[in-house]
Parts: structure tokens; C-alpha cells; sequence
């Protein structure tokens, strides 16, 4: 099923198409302190005929949904063991979505940063990847919410620099961030920003080009801290054997996170509905519980 945009909003994702949240990469084979669960510890889900009745006929037809999610980025999406595989909570709860429409699953990965432009060119149903729902990209796609989230700062372990995600806390240390996303198109800016209005040395922003190169220079010393999703955060330094740790404090400007689909896809009724169905009978609750997703990135409205 194609829903193709003009070249004017294919343009349009090209500029937002990494400002939404970090493209994280780790060591497949580490797993530090995590108990990763298995993939074939799967959630079995009933059907919910009532949105199924929703689906567009071709894809009820065809039985198949196939959704693009970028496998680096734990514990949303990354590869099993057999590095073939996705796992993670994204890959779980794509595949929900599509047991509560009747439906079969493809999942298929993609790099981050091409995955607004495949699914405008036809080539996938629904993109789920940790994507923010922002602005720009509500120009160019529909989302379906299904989890907030927001920024925080890794650290050394035992903090020695005593960091927190409090912006005037981060005033006058460098701190680092992957290139294209929220946190370093928009959020260290900000920040730098209200150091310098508030009198204070600027934080010094520190830009690289994977999650992977923003961890070498946290670890090595390069940088005081790095700036990225507090979930992820979390995750990836056990996955990392404590090699850095979530700094204290609150999330930094929370924001609904969506499901991707083409702009006006006949198919967004019918997604929305199975998610509030998940979040209903819970599973939502379930697949938080198995890949160590907190609370507070539950979303207020989800299927909205």
C-alpha cells in the first residue's frame, strides 16, 4: 500500500528526519547487568475484531503489515543474539498492534535517518522507532501516540563531575550529543543558550556522528556527560556492565512518542484502536514490565 508526498515533503523529512530521538547503538554481545529477554518469549495477544474492522480492505486482504524500525537502540529495538532478529519493546508492541488487527507482522530495519523517507515512498505500512512526535514531522506524516519520553545525561559511574538534568547544573561542561537529534539540534542549544543569559560559562555541546562515538568520548573523558533519551540511558549503561549511569533528576521535556504512518493512511483509524486496546487489556503493562520501560514513559492519551 503506497501513500506517496509530494517532493516538496519528502524534502521536508530529509530535514527532520533525525531530530526526533537518539539512533543508539551498543555491543550486541554485551549484556552487562540485563537479563535480555529471549525472542521467543513472546506476549500472546487476542484479536480485537472491533478494530480490525477498521483495517483498509487491501491490507486485510493481504494479512501482512510490514513496519520499519531501526535495531539499534536498546531496549526499543535491537538485534538478538543471532543477529537477525529484532527484539525490544518497539518490536514486541509492533507486533501487538498487529495480533490485535488479525493480522501478521514484517518487521524490517532500516537506518534512523531513512526511515520517514522509505515509509513516504511506499515501502513500509508504519515506521516504529522511538520516533518524537514533533512539529515538522506532523507536516509530513500522522503518528499515533503510544509512550512519552525525554532526555536525560549519562555519566560517569559515581557522577564525579555531580551532573544532574538540570540545565544550570550543566552550565560550563561539555556535554555530548549525536548528530541530528533533538538533543543536539535542539535541546543543548536551548540550553547553552540560558547559561549564557543566566550569566554563567556555556555548556559546550560536543557532537558526534553515532551513540556509539557520544559513549567513547563519555567513557574515555572527553566530555563531562551525554545527553540523550533517560530511558535509554539506563538500559544501555547496564547493557554496558555500569559503565556510565543515568544522572539524578527529572526528564527533560517529556514528549509524546508515536507510530509513524503516511500522511492521511487509511490505516491510522485502525491503529489507534489497537493500541488503546493494548494499553485496555494490558499488555502495555506487560511489555513495560519485560523490557524495563518505567512508568513515566506511559503516554496520558495514548492512540491519540
Amino acid at each position: 500500500m503506497k501513500h506517496l508526498l509530494t517532493g516538496t515533503a519528502v524534502a521536508a523529512l530529509l530535514a527532520v528526519g533525525l531530530s526526533a530521538c537518539t539512533n543508539a547503538s551498543t555491543d550486541p554481545g554485551a549484556t552487562g547487568g540485563v537479563d535480555v529477554p529471549d525472542a521467543s518469549d513472546q506476549v500472546d495477544v487476542a484479536t480485537d475484531q472491533a478494530a480490525a474492522d477498521l483495517l483498509p480492505a487491501d491490507i486485510a486482504k493481504t494479512g501482512t503489515i510490514k513496519v520499519a524500525m531501526d535495531a539499534s537502540y536498546p531496549p526499543f529495538e535491537m538485534f538478538a543474539p543471532d543477529n537477525k532478529t529484532i527484539v525490544g519493546f518497539d518490536a514486541d508492541f509492533a507486533t501487538a498492534v498487529a495480533q490485535k488487527l488479525g493480522l501478521k507482522v514484517e518487521l524490517v530495519n532500516a537506518g534512523f535517518d531513512t526511515i520517514l523517507t522509505g515509509l513516504a515512498a511506499g515501502r513500509y505500512d508504519l515506521a516504529e522507532s522511538s520516533f518524537s512526535i514533533t512539529p515538522e514531522r506532523q507536516q509530513v506524516v500522522d503518528f499515533v501516540t503510544y509512550l512519552q519520553g525525554g532526555a536525560g545525561i549519562a555519566v560517569r559511574p559515581g557522577n564525579p563531575e555531580d551532573l544532574s538534568m538540570d540545565p544550570m547544573v550543566l552550565c560550563g561542561h561539555k556535554i555530548a550529543a549525536q548528530k541530528g537529534t533533538t538533543q543536539a539540534i535542539e535541546q543543548l542549544p536551548a540550553i547553552r543558550q540560558q547559561c549564557i543569559d543566566a550569566g554563567k560559562e556555556p555548556v559546550e555541546p560536543e557532537l558526534f556522528p553515532s551513540q556509539n562515538d557520544a559513549i567513547l568520548a563519555l567513557n574515555s573523558g572527553r566530555v563531562d556527560g551525554m545527553m540523550a533519551d533517560s530511558t535509554a540511558i539506563s538500559y544501555q549503561g547496564a547493557l554496558a556492565g555500569g559503565k556510565f549511569e543515568l544522572a539524578p533528576g527529572d526528564i527533560y521535556e517529556s514528549r509524546p512518542t508515536g507510530i509513524a504512518l503516511p500522511k492521511d493512511s487509511p490505516l491510522r483509524a485502525a491503529v489507534a484502536a489497537a493500541v488503546t486496546s493494548l494499553y485496555d487489556d494490558g499488555t502495555v503493562a506487560t511489555l513495560t514490565k519485560k523490557w524495563n520501560i518505567p512508568d513515566t514513559n506511559l503516554a496520558p492519551n495514548p492512540g491519540s
